[in-house]
Order: structure tokens, then C-alpha cells, then sequence
């Protein structure tokens, strides 16, 4: 059943994907970005309701309140893709930095020009990091979110956190506040899998680290709330979930929690 489910959930997604962005092309691309991105943010909807009607996932978010207003910096856990557009509904007017082999794909790339996002070469170095660094204030003028992924890339739950500093350094040259997001979306939809699976996760947004600390003391205060905050978050998705298949990274890290909690009760 699952794997049924699943492969109606992908082929549905995708469907839906495609359809609107052709079918409502003319009106994105006319009307005022603002406007426009209304789209986005009722297409991340609507997955949501499919994952809930077809796979059986739903999903809260608790901490609403700990997002400033203005400009900030949302620095999210990132194991899934489902994490790349959920938060959408709830932003205002976010700005992504990704990679610019994005901006090649067909009508993707044209929709994320619209919302004026800011490409990169992840080997960039010089001058070329300088302009994205300036391109990200003037977006950020205006009173956008910056959404930074502080791993880079996917991460499979448990896994050995592995951060980039480039985050140390946009805290440092923005100086806005920074909001650590953890979530284990991975367990529910894996990466590099066609397989979905039903249950119910949390996604939990930490308090701002404030800025004008020194990069290097935000950089290990960043790790060390969203490690702390993801373990326990695991501990209470598997246990919620008993019915989950593991990755063996999952499987590693509650062994690892399980004996420090029975070493210290």
C-alpha cells in the first residue's frame, strides 16, 4: 500500500508542478513579483494537502513566534525536499541563494528569476562571492528573509552534521538575526527514494541568535542549539512513529541518545 501510494503521491506532485507553472505562466510573469508570489506559496499548499490526503503525512510547526520581523536569516535543517518549499505559506518574502545550474532548468529557472533569487556557483571565490554579497543586501533592504541551508546540501536524519562557515560570514557582514529550524522530513520522505511514508512530524523553529556576536561564537553556538534541538526532536519523531523504516544513520544516532539518556537519568 505504501508503495502504491507513494507512486500516485510522485506522479501527482510532479503533475501538479508542471501543469500550474504553464498554465499560470501568463499571470505570473505579468503580474507585480509581490503579487506572483502567491503561486508558489498556494502550490507548497496544496503538496501539503496531498501528502495528507494520499501518503497520511501531516505535520505542525511550533516556535511562529521566534521569526522576526523584517529582514532575518532562516537557517533550516535540510534532509528533504519537502523542506525547499514547506515553510513557503508562512514567509513573507523569502530569497534563496542556490546553485545557478538551477537557473538552466526550463520554466523553474524563469519562475525563480521572477522572485529575484540569487544564484551561485558554489566554487565561486573573490569577486564573484563579493557580488552575491551584495546582490543579498540589496534583496535584503527591502525587508526579505534569507533562507541558507548552514550543511549545503541534504542530510539523511541522524546523520554527522557537517556546517559550512558561510553562514558565519553572512552573519557576520549582514548582521541580522539568524533562526535556526529543525525537522526530520527525511524519515517521511527520504532523499534519493520514490517512497513516502504516513505519520506525523514536527517542525520546530528555535528563538534568533541575535547579531553582533563573533563569527566564530556564532558559528558553535548555531551547531550546538540545532544538534541539541534535533536530537530531541528524533527521539520524539521516532517515537511518535514507531511504525518507520530507519536509515541506518537514524538508527546510529537514537542508539548513541538512548545509552547518554539511560547514562545520565
Amino acid at each position: 500500500m505504501i508503495a502504491l501510494r507513494s507512486v500516485l503521491f510522485n506522479t501527482i506532485f510532479y503533475a501538479n508542478l508542471i501543469i500550474r507553472m504553464i498554465v499560470l505562466s501568463p499571470y505570473y510573469f505579468l503580474a507585480p513579483r509581490l503579487t506572483a508570489y502567491a503561486i508558489p506559496k498556494n502550490w507548497a499548499r496544496s503538496n501539503h494537502w496531498l501528502m495528507r490526503v494520499i501518503v497520511g503525512t501531516t505535520f505542525e510547526i511550533e516556535g511562529l513566534e521566534n521569526l522576526p520581523d523584517g529582514s532575518y536569516i532562516l537557517a533550516p535543517k535540510h534532509q528533504s525536499f519537502w523542506d525547499t518549499y514547506a515553510l513557503l505559506p508562512w514567509l513573507k518574502d523569502p530569497v534563496y541563494i542556490l546553485k545557478r545550474e538551477l537557473m538552466w532548468i526550463p520554466l523553474f529557472g524563469w519562475y525563480a528569476k521572477k522572485q529575484r533569487v540569487i544564484p551561485v556557483d558554489r566554487g565561486a571565490r573573490g569577486k564573484v562571492m563579493v557580488e552575491v554579497l551584495k546582490r543579498t543586501k540589496q534583496e535584503l533592504s527591502t525587508g526579505r528573509q534569507l533562507i541558507i541551508y548552514p550543511e549545503g546540501t541534504r542530510r539523511p536524519p541522524g546523520a554527522e552534521p557537517v556546517y559550512k562557515y558561510g553562514i558565519a560570514r553572512m552573519y557576520r557582514d549582514l548582521a541580522i538575526p539568524v533562526v535556526p529550524i529543525v525537522m526530520h522530513p527525511g524519515l517521511f520522505w527520504p532523499r534519493r527514494s520514490i517512497r513516502r511514508y504516513p505519520g506525523h512530524f514536527k517542525v520546530r523553529i528555535l528563538p534568533p541568535i541575535l547579531p553582533g556576536m563573533d563569527p566564530d561564537a556564532f558559528f558553535a553556538r548555531l551547531i550546538e542549539v540545532s544538534e541539541r534541538a534535533s536530537d530531541e526532536l528524533l527521539l520524539e519523531t521516532v517515537e511518535a512513529n514507531p511504525h518507520l523504516p530507519l536509515p541506518p544513520t537514524a538508527v546510529e544516532r537514537l542508539a548513541e541518545l538512548r545509552k547518554l539518556k539511560a547514562a545520565t537519568a
